[in-house]
């Protein structure tokens, strides 16, 4: 997966509590298009690091055939522009989104939903699902009325717009491209009339309601006695074969085919899925509590045992011990938009978000089971898919990393920017465990965009070249060394903050290879480019860094799969008095990730030193 969380660089303040959630959509700026020169020449710029002689200057042959007056490149950004002219159209990168998500052929489940742990309670199990449980149906409320404040970020309003995908969503495979069935849609006008989730247990699923007949939300001893009931009913795990979750863990177009099969097989099936599509959200309740915090965020990255939805926008998991966390799918979510919902999920006790919501005893909620019919070559597809995820998560190897004595306060101290710090410790860490530097990604939040989401960053510079060869050149002084942090420091930030303006090239130039697949015929421009063949496109966009940061004091840790063979995915929780990250790979590169860990744990000291000795 590379996930587009999106990089915080500063704490999110609200607009009033008047100002309607939804009240800026249409009044914010819309995404600016870079124009074709702008985007070839940045491309060569940030490719270029990457890149031996030869391959630069035959990456340099392709750009400028791409952009010559009668090349493919004027066709294609001619047919974007008028595109981006199109009434009812938000944005350039309208079509793209969609493609990128939902375009995806292979498993999401690890390769692109993510997680956040929560930081522990101490309490029990059914009265932390149940607290979940009331605290989201409170946002919900808000959120139906529109009282969820507006985000506001340095003056800037950011869009609110994903917020529309947090209830009642679910992804729906296809056999070329999925789809997704949400609220305030064409076909589901306004926020969802559900009122029920889908509780999961030991591999079985159960519809409770959480509002009753007449939308008023149960209370808290209600959602406690609704899940002591499931727990109950669940007793013995549910039959090898008949957890119908499992096939969400198989690639697009094999779960997009099985899924015609649950509904051609019998007629019941069509409302066991409707159940689960349109459940405001799932809660997973495990049977079993984790041995360590590493297990924790594994489980909830690729935990399965029948027991998740993975084409549910949000699952909640909480596990026997009461630890606590969340699954999102991507699609239609980025970390931000998560991150200011688990905030105030988390951030105001559940009895007083109960309360505000209007909560009141109504009795045991409504439970049932969510049964499924299956036939023989169903039940064998279920049982091939666990053994097949199983096995996939088992080839994943992980890690987590904290440090105690490190933040973004110290970073500060140090006069730097902590992101930047960060990132240059990752180069340099990554040097010393493989011997070279590679193409790294980060996720850099546009939400002041209208419909924006996430731009491409890559982060190799010349100036972070310099920088991790002066620091491992023996001959090098401090003096050269801090000069060269600096340096490559402000250059990180230069480029941040371009992406946050929208002047950034891979997915303006993506976006037009991906017109010429759809229209290129009728723009007589009817082969690929050769551009995206060259060594420069090739090179940059093959990530052994893909990162992303998720600041909340609320979570222990986010985490994402890698993106290649070969790539480590870093997801950190960088806050003021702590540092932590959660790394993945695959399992037959696990030795280059602990050592890149290890490394990074040097760097950190080493940069520290290195600054303040200044």
């Amino acid at each position: 997966m590379n996930p587009s969380q999106g990089t915080a660089t500063a704490t999110p303040a609200t607009a009033a509590p008047t100002t309607p959630t939804f009240a800026h959509e249409d009044t914010l700026p819309r995404v600016p298009l870079p124009s074709l020169e702008e985007s070839c020449e940045r491309f060569l710029a940030w490719c270029g690091p990457l890149l031996t002689p030869e391959e630069r200057a035959a990456t340099e042959a392709e750009v400028a055939a791409f952009r010559r007056p009668d090349g493919p490149g004027p066709v294609l950004q001619a047919a974007l522009a008028g595109y981006d002219r199109t009434p009812g159209v938000h944005s350039w990168l309208d079509t793209f989104w969609p493609y990128r998500y939902l375009g995806r052929r292979d498993r999401i489940a690890l390769n692109a939903n993510f997680f956040f742990l929560f930081q522990d309670t101490g309490q029990p199990q059914a009265e932390r699902a149940a607290g979940l449980i009331a605290s989201a149906v409170a946002y919900k409320k808000q959120l139906d009325e529109e009282k969820i404040p507006p985000v506001v970020l340095r003056g800037a309003p950011q869009t609110m717009e994903q917020n529309k995908y947090l209830f009642s969503t679910t992804r729906i495979p296809g056999a070329e491209q999925d789809t997704v069935r949400h609220p305030y849609s064409e076909e589901w006008p306004g926020p969802s009339d559900a009122r029920h989730i889908v509780v999961f247990f030991r591999g079985a699923m159960y519809r409770m309601d959480v509002l009753g007949a007449d939308g008023t939300p149960h209370s808290l001893a209600d959602l406690e006695a609704g899940l002591a009931a499931v727990v109950k009913a669940g007793a013995e795990p549910a039959a090898p074969g008949t957890s119908v979750g499992h096939l969400t863990t198989m690639a697009r177009a094999e779960w997009a085919a099985a899924r015609d099969d649950l509904l051609a097989y019998h007629p019941g099936n069509a409302a066991a899925l409707d159940t689960v599509e349109t459940a405001l959200f799932c809660v997973c309740l495990e049977d079993f509590a984790p041995a360590d915090t590493q297990e924790t965020c594994d489980e909830l990255l690729y935990g399965d045992r029948g027991n998740r939805w993975f084409d549910k926008a949000v699952s909640f998991v909480v596990f026997a011990d009461g630890r606590a966390g969340i699954n999102v799918e991507h699609c239609g979510l980025d970390g931000t938009t998560i991150l200011s919902f688990v905030d105030t999920l988390l951030g105001t006790p559940a009895g007083e978000h109960s309360r505000l919501s209007g909560a009141r005893s109504q009795g045991r909620p409504e439970i049932a089971p969510v049964v499924f019919e299956l036939d023989d070559a169903l039940q064998a597809r279920a049982r091939a898919a666990a053994e097949s995820f199983a096995q996939y998560g088992a080839d994943t190897a992980t890690q987590t990393v904290s440090f105690e004595d490190f933040g973004s306060t110290a970073a500060k101290a140090l006069r730097t920017s902590p992101d930047a710090f960060v990132q240059l410790a990752y180069q340099l860490a990554h040097q010393r465990a493989k011997g070279r530097l590679g193409a790294t990604y980060e996720s850099i939040a546009t939400r002041q965009w209208r419909r924006g989401r996430t731009e491409a960053m890559r982060v190799v510079t010349p100036e972070i070249q310099a920088f991790v060869a002066a620091m491992e050149d023996p001959a090098a002084d401090a003096e050269a060394r801090r000069a060269a942090f600096r340096t490559a420091a402000a250059a990180h930030v230069t480029r941040a903050k371009e992406c946050q303006a929208g002047e950034a090239p891979e997915q303006h130039l993506w976006e037009l290879e991906l017109i010429q697949r759809r229209r290129g015929a009728d723009l007589g421009v009817t082969e690929q480019p050769a551009l995206y063949r060259s060594p420069g496109w090739l090179t940059m966009r093959d990530d052994y860094l893909s990162t992303s940061s998720a600041p909340s004091e609320h979570i222990q840790y986010f985490g994402f799969g890698s993106t290649s063979s070969r790539c480590i995915g870093i997801a950190y929780v960088l806050l003021p008095d702590r540092f932590n990250l959660y790394l993945s790979t695959p399992r037959a590169v696990a030795g280059q990730m602990h050592a890149f860990a290890d490394h990074l744990r040097t760097a950190v000291t080493e940069l520290r030193e290195l600054l303040t000795g200044e």
